[in-house]
């Protein structure tokens, strides 16, 4: 399937962290999800019932991110994931990627971000 929907540089505040601070202080995340599926029905009946609701992807990746804290990028991806591939079905979604960054890494050096990418399929949730 080459057709998808994409929110691309979502920024959230989130808790997530191996580090006690990390926990307790707010940081920024950036989010980007991908979810593919046939896009014709909804491009010749012009009807958002037949396609993905933006506004949904965004709810559940700000839930995800400002929710409870993780200790890795790794499991807020995955929660994101699952949580579109089980709650927005008025589309078949054939695959979601999900990318998550983290731009305030805590690293001794320069860095732009650390980042995750996950692909999932409706099997795999």
């Amino acid at each position: 399937m080459t057709d998808h929907v994409a929110l691309l540089n979502m920024r959230f505040e989130g808790k997530h962290g191996v580090l006690e601070f990390e926990q307790t202080t707010a940081q920024p995340f950036e989010v980007d999800a991908e979810l593919y599926l046939d896009l014709g029905p909804a491009g010749r009946s012009d009807d958002i019932e037949l396609t993905i609701d933006y506004r949904e992807v965004f709810r559940i990746c700000r839930e995800v991110v400002e929710g409870p804290s993780f200790r890795l990028i790794e499991a807020v991806a995955e929660t994101i994931a699952g949580r579109i591939l089980a709650e927005l079905r008025a589309a078949p979604i054939s695959e979601v990627v999900v990318r998550v960054r983290k731009p305030r890494v805590a690293l001794p050096g320069s860095i732009d971000a650390a980042m995750v990418e996950i692909r999932r399929r409706p099997a795999d949730s």
